[in-house]
């Protein structure tokens, strides 16, 4: 299965001009995709009763990948014991039960900073999150080159292989350091994402700037760009029981068409979605 979706579902026009029949926008965006990647979650940790809310508002086929709580990821660059550490994981856990129990999670993203080198440390890391969410689907995805370095990219894809880490491969700018190649390897046969950030690269360090988040995923694939995605999908479906594709090319509108011209490449239609708007003409 290749589910095509965007990053968060609150700041797309394209849909919520169309879709006026929901009171909600996630019951709206659920009428336009299968999958949505839930951004809210990285800032705080979510309530069960949130995420119930939620999960009442999609279709039953419809799924979630829940980015994982900065805390866990090193963003706000706080230290933590490992008690500690561990407390907001169990509190994170259980605030997403009910997106297991309706067999909604796709998949719990843990993205690093572009400051998560590759160090013995970083790696012990890694291997303390798998251990603590032993039973749940984890996509894992570096900001930082040194992980894909010739010298060391093969074995950094053993390495997730060998602790079943869901590849989450990227499609960004090369802008340096503080980004990564194109990887197109499966790493967990159940499941690989693909996040589409965009090929801005004046953008992509302008984390200083008050503007940032209007010019950083300012971007709009071309068809020639999103040809040679279908052709990497179609390959790493070979080896991968689900596909999940993210568009995050949002600050100028442009994931929704940008997703919506894949989904017609790779002529996929979805049933079970929520229903949309009945056009008269």
């Amino acid at each position: 299965m290749i589910q095509i979706g965007l990053t968060g579902w609150g700041d797309h026009p394209a849909i919520h001009e169309q879709d006026n029949m929901y009171n909600n926008k996630l019951a709206a965006y659920a009428s336009h995709f299968p999958v949505v990647e839930l951004d809210a979650a990285f800032y705080s940790i979510m309530s069960e009763q949130q995420y119930i809310k939620w999960e009442k508002q999609t279709p039953i086929n419809f799924s979630f990948v829940v980015k994982a709580f900065q805390a866990f990821t090193g963003h706000d660059r706080k230290n933590y014991t490992r008690k500690d550490i561990k407390v907001m994981f169990n509190e994170f856990k259980e605030g997403i039960q009910p997106l297991i129990h309706a067999n909604k999670l796709n998949s719990v993203l843990f993205q690093f900073p572009p400051w998560f080198k590759l160090s013995k440390e970083h790696i012990n890391r890694l291997k303390f999150i798998r251990e603590q969410f032993d039973e749940y689907n984890l996509a894992l995805e570096f900001r930082n080159r040194s992980w894909f370095d010739d010298s060391v990219r093969e074995s950094t894809l053993k390495f997730m292989e060998e602790e079943g880490w869901i590849h989450s491969i990227c499609d960004e700018p090369q802008a340096g350091e503080g980004s990564i190649p194109i990887v197109p390897v499966v790493t967990n046969p159940k499941n690989t994402l693909i996040r589409f950030h965009g090929r801005n690269v004046m953008g992509w360090n302008q984390n200083g700037n008050e503007n940032w988040r209007k010019v950083r995923f300012l971007y709009s694939y071309n068809e020639e760009e999103l040809i040679e995605w279908k052709n990497r999908i179609k390959t790493l479906k070979e080896n991968s029981e689900n596909i999940t594709v993210l568009f995050n090319n949002n600050s100028g509108g442009d994931a929704y068409y940008n997703a919506k011209s894949l989904q017609q490449l790779l002529n996929i239609q979805y049933e079970d979605l929520n229903p949309s708007q009945i056009n008269l003409f």
